[in-house]
């Protein structure tokens, strides 16, 4: 039986791009660009982030006390509007269907608890004797934005209605779920809830938990068993001092990476993006070629998730073929561990375990010409290298010899 996520997962993720508001439309067309360009290449998730289930859903922010679209046991339902295949009450499962047509999965975005808009009317708990104004916890609230109440899991009608609510995902054909708010600050029983929920809804399911802020090494063993894979950030964009910061996280979330269980550095936010996102203007991703390069090194070599938040439609050639280098995506479905191997102030190496590939990065603002001993760097001097990003050979040598740009990256093959 294989393993859910026995490799980081790889697909697009509609929020940097549209935020709350994506509609089906877009995702049909984002799905099928990436099944004629990127699939072959292992990318295979098509996710809609939050507020489906609003039907005035606007970008750059949310709707304070929306009118949400939910069935009569208080569970959110595409907003016909911007999901016409789910009108009548088929929910997402057309969607689902069409993208499982193309050869992808389908996933969805999901927040903490119970909407409140349920609590009020009282409605049921499908498969339970309970009702929804019996559940909510009112004081362990998200922050930044009012749709749900908690949920009070010391009543048997909390995981009554995890477990309804991940069964009508199941029924629709839900492959990955993104459930937030659940970690920043950490609500142990939330995720044990909502991971049972999952376990018991009859369907594979990838579970990914966000946000990541301030999250702690410390609470790595119960995200491995009780998630597939969990933000160790903020929300990142397309800044360097959010990429940059995301060195020391994968230093220290490395050692729990493995299959079944990947630390998630965040969505890639490259190409075309912003469109109506929370953060800026409609935009070409504000990264440089050097810095975009540099993340999807890190990404990669660390064995993070990947997903990108473009438009991929309307993405420029070359996004996709940064997206699509074999070579590079290679290192990412490696087997092997990988660790942080030497750091010299803004100047770090990265190394997977069985020696197969090495990453040098210049964080620095100022170009760099780094001559590192193999030694030093933990690995035995190789006879050649593979230069994964310009898909060249490279003489071996005593010691690694390389020049980056500022905030620059290379990826290398040991061979």
């Amino acid at each position: 039986m294989t393993r859910l996520a026995a490799t980081p997962p790889m697909g697009w993720n509609s929020w940097d791009v549209f935020g709350t508001s994506v509609t089906e439309a877009e995702t049909r067309a984002n799905a099928e660009f990436i099944a004629e360009h990127m699939a072959e290449h292992g990318w295979e998730y098509v996710v809609v982030d939050i507020q489906w289930y609003d039907p005035a859903a606007r970008g750059g922010g949310y709707n304070s006390g929306a009118k949400l679209c939910l069935d009569e046991y208080g569970r959110p339902q595409p907003a016909p509007n911007r999901f016409p295949s789910s009108a009548g009450g088929a929910g997402f499962k057309p969607l689902a269907d069409y993208v499982h047509a193309l050869g992808l999965k389908f996933g969805v975005h999901i927040l903490r608890g119970v909407p409140r808009q349920a609590a009020a009317a009282d409605t049921p708990v499908k498969g339970s004797e309970y009702s929804a104004a019996q559940i909510p916890d009112r004081e362990h609230v998200a922050s930044w934005i009012d749709d749900n109440w908690g949920i009070d899991h010391s009543h048997p009608g909390g995981q009554a209605y995890y477990d309804s609510l991940v069964r009508q995902f199941a029924d629709w054909g839900v492959d990955y779920i993104k459930a937030d708010d659940m970690i920043a600050p950490y609500h142990a029983e939330e995720v044990e809830a909502f991971w049972k929920a999952v376990e018991r809804s009859g369907r594979d399911i990838v579970l990914s938990l966000s946000p990541g802020v301030n999250l702690s090494v410390g609470h790595a063993e119960h995200l491995k068993a009780h998630s597939h894979l969990w933000r160790i950030s903020a929300d990142l964009w397309d800044r360097w001092r959010d990429v940059d910061a995301q060195f020391d996280l994968l230093r220290d979330w490395a050692p729990h990476a493995g299959p079944g269980h990947w630390p998630d550095a965040d969505m890639l936010p490259l190409g075309r993006m912003g469109l109506r996102a929370e953060v800026g203007e409609p935009r070409d991703s504000l990264l440089t070629p050097e810095e975009q390069r540099t993340m999807l090194t890190l990404w990669c070599i660390a064995r993070s998730p990947l997903m990108v938040g473009a438009d991929l439609p309307a993405s420029g050639e070359e996004t996709i073929e940064l997206l699509t280098n074999p070579e590079v995506l290679a290192a990412h479905r490696s087997e092997a561990a990988s660790r942080e191997v030497w750091r010299d102030g803004r100047h770090v190496a990265w190394a997977s375990a069985d020696g197969s590939y090495a990453a040098v990065f210049n964080r620095g603002s100022e170009p760099a010409e780094l001559n590192v001993s193999w030694g030093d760097l933990g690995l035995p001097a190789p006879h050649g290298l593979r230069d994964c990003w310009s898909r060249t050979d490279v003489a071996g040598g005593e010691q690694l010899r390389v020049k980056l740009p500022a905030h620059g990256a290379a990826l290398y093959r040991l061979v």
